[in-house]
């Protein structure tokens, strides 16, 4: 549970969201939540593995300097170990995602990363956004876009309420009487859909009664002839960043057309990349550069509650939206963050279909093999290879410690099992035994892996190459003392 400086309250398992909302000060510590945030930017995924294998490495570095060695061996060290984890974990993979098009692919990577922050959900959800992926996945999987999988949360009901539906939508209904619309030519406006009005303030002199129609008739005709000129140039939905007049419904419910108001900018830019439209700023008659397309366009019920959905079943702009139910908007919130890791997860499949067994045990391996690599390794640096290496049971010991077992007792019995050749033995979090990951279908990708490793490597190296750190005053003089009362005498 996090609150920020503006006591918006977090309640997450996500280690990006925390560290960004945590006011961090210390210089190092600064390190790690870049190292953290560069993960999130490169893989979506891993910000909590980047941020405990660093803070491990930083803590068994600790122990070398207190023992008498030099911070620059241990630099060596670390980046010998570094390299050679890097080269020992092309050997690790399990499994590769051979078609990201096929489901049972994806599916054992999806739920491991869903698994994370909704265990219990995890199937559910997984099963959700697989197919999410895949509806929203182009030809050519390589040009899959996260932005084309969105979440609309909608409080009420439970999670289980959660379902996909095939096309863009947003949370709201229609403006206009019109709830559905085929083959939809769409015009895009960021200003107000009513009577231009001036700038500057202007008095009207109403003598009689026809004075007074003649002035009501003159704004009608102005309106009327604005959403006329828009349905002649082939829209017939107009959508909105900001209101629509009463006026401008009368004649778009008129002519047949749909009106829909988008308040969100960011929402409406998504629109407008989806649809292919541009967002014009004045009320004018678009032209065929500016119209979007969209198969279709309805309003539907979930759980009493409007949506507008835009169904487009064109290859190059295939799109998803999960709509999350949840109790409350802390529940809706981490729902999305758990979706986002999964979206992310099958992005980096697109991108190297290699997998690794999940749950500590390419952790446990490497943390085997760096060893056997710091005894065949001679001077100094061997001692900071070993500590290197010790540093990835970090991740089988939180495992089992947060699972309410005992951490030492399941990483003793973890590396027994890799010392017998179980290679793919792992925590099984459910009863705090080992097993077979790949059995289980537990895997990571490997890019997770391996920029994890990279990114906490060169921050831990940045960290212990530094001699001293001068930190500048801060602007200002001390603060005011509080006014006290004075002494009587």
């Amino acid at each position: 549970m996090v609150i920020n400086n503006l006591n918006k309250l977090f309640v997450t398992h996500d280690a990006a969201t925390i560290l960004r909302e945590l006011e961090v000060e210390h210089p190092a510590a600064k390190l790690l939540v870049q190292a953290s945030n560069a993960m999130q930017q490169e893989v979506g995924d891993g910000t909590n593995f980047v941020v405990s294998l660093s803070g491990e490495f930083l803590s068994q570095a600790e122990s070398l300097i207190r023992m008498g060695l030099h911070p620059s061996d241990i630099v060596e060290g670390y980046k010998k170990a570094g390299n050679k984890a890097l080269e020992l974990l092309e050997a690790m993979v399990a499994k590769t995602a051979d078609d990201c098009l096929v489901k049972e692919y994806i599916f054992p990577a999806v739920r491991t990363a869903i698994a994370s922050k909704q265990y219990g959900y995890e199937d559910f959800l997984a099963d959700l956004v697989s197919d999410a992926c895949i509806n929203a996945c182009p030809s050519n999987v390589r040009s899959f876009n996260v932005d084309a999988v969105r979440v609309v949360k909608l409080d009420g009901e439970s999670v289980l309420q959660t379902k996909l539906i095939r096309g863009f939508v947003i949370g709201r209904s229609t403006e206009s009487n019109s709830k559905h619309q085929k083959n939809s030519k769409i015009a895009v406006y960021s200003c107000a859909v009513d009577i231009p009005s001036l700038e500057t303030k202007g008095t009207a002199l109403i003598e009689n009664a026809e004075d007074l129609i003649s002035y009501s008739k003159k704004e009608e005709d102005v309106m009327e002839e604005i959403i006329v000129n828009i349905h002649k140039s082939g829209a017939n939905v107009v959508v909105s960043n900001s209101t629509f007049g009463d006026l401008a419904l009368h004649f778009i419910n008129r002519l047949g057309m749909m009106a829909v108001r988008v308040p969100s900018k960011f929402e409406i830019r998504r629109l407008c990349s989806a649809v292919g439209a541009r967002i014009m700023n004045r009320l004018d008659a678009p032209t065929a550069e500016d119209l979007g397309a969209c198969d279709s366009i309805d309003v539907m019920d979930i759980g009493g509650k409007n949506i507008t959905v835009f169904s487009q079943d064109k290859d190059d702009s295939k799109l998803s939206t999960i709509v999350v139910r949840g109790a409350t908007q802390n529940v809706l919130d981490d729902v999305e963050r758990a979706i986002d890791d999964g979206v992310n997860v099958f992005k980096a499949l697109t991108k190297d279909k290699r997998m690794v067994a999940g749950a500590g045990a390419v952790e446990m391996e490497l943390q085997k093999e760096l060893t056997r690599y710091a005894e065949a390794n001679p001077g100094l640096d061997q001692y900071a290879v070993r500590k290197f290496a010790s540093s990835f049971e970090v991740v089988g010991r939180t495992l089992a410690e947060v699972s309410g077992f005992n951490g030492t007792d399941v990483v003793t019995q973890l590396e027994v099992d890799h010392n017998n050749g179980k290679k793919y033995h792992g925590v099984n979090i459910e009863d705090g035994t080992t097993a077979d990951m790949l059995e289980k279908g537990v895997l990571d990708p490997y890019l997770t892996k391996f920029w994890a490793i990279r990114l906490a490597t060169d921050t831990v190296l940045t960290v212990l190459s530094v001699n001293q750190i001068i930190v500048a005053k801060q602007a200002g003089g001390p603060k005011n003392r509080p006014d006290q009362a004075r002494d009587e005498d």
